[in-house]
């Protein structure tokens, strides 16, 4: 099984490959700090499995795994996590991964359930699972959550627009709309509610 391990924490991902290497059976082929280093890997590389934690500089675990869905890359995708989020549990479903799993789970727990995955199983937390079952739906449109997204990373309505190809009073409007539906006052509280809620 030839692995890639995408962490932005060095002391976590060193341990976790130092770990994984004592496995007969398992190879560490790279190890990433970031989504943009991870996802460059996967595709150069072509290993079974990518191991890859949620927030990350840049792109985070669940960007990589949409653009390796995209991409139609082979590479099984194991999400880590100590985040119990509905909407990241939700995106990670639709961008495929076959593992979603908490970072305070046993290491030998998770070195089986990364054989099972890779014999064509999947696995999720129970958990996190337990955090989708009682969630509530989330009710931004997709261009509601990529201006969110973008407001989230500090650009004001000028560069949003630029960005997304946008004129500023329809980035206006989606922030207005995003912002009542969250049932908050204003673009940093509709940011905060919905980056816990998972959905951005």
């Amino acid at each position: 099984m030839r692995v890639v391990i995408a962490e932005d924490q060095g002391m976590l991902r060193g341990a976790l490959a130092q770990l994984l290497e004592m496995e007969a059976d398992i190879e560490v082929t790279g190890e990433a700090l970031d989504g943009h280093e991870a996802l460059d890997l996967v595709i150069r590389q072509k290993p079974d499995l990518l191991i890859a934690d949620i927030e990350m500089p840049g792109m985070s675990g669940l960007d990589v795994a949409e653009q390796l869905k995209k991409q139609q890359e082979s590479c099984k995708v194991v999400i880590v996590t100590t985040f119990a989020r509905p909407g990241y549990l939700e995106r990670a479903m639709k961008a495929g991964v076959s593992g979603y799993i908490l970072k305070d789970e046993p290491i030998d727990q998770l070195i089986a359930h990364l054989r099972r995955i890779m014999e064509g199983s999947s696995y999720i937390s129970p958990e996190l699972a337990k955090t989708l079952f009682f969630s509530s739906e989330n009710p931004l449109s997709g261009r509601e959550v990529g201006v969110l997204r973008e407001a989230k990373a500090g650009r004001d309505t000028r560069q949003i627009s630029e960005r997304l190809h946008l004129s500023r009073g329809t980035v206006r409007n989606y922030l207005s709309t995003a912002i009542q539906k969250l049932d908050v006052r204003t673009r940093q509280e509709a940011v905060q509610k919905a980056t816990n809620k998972g959905w951005i």
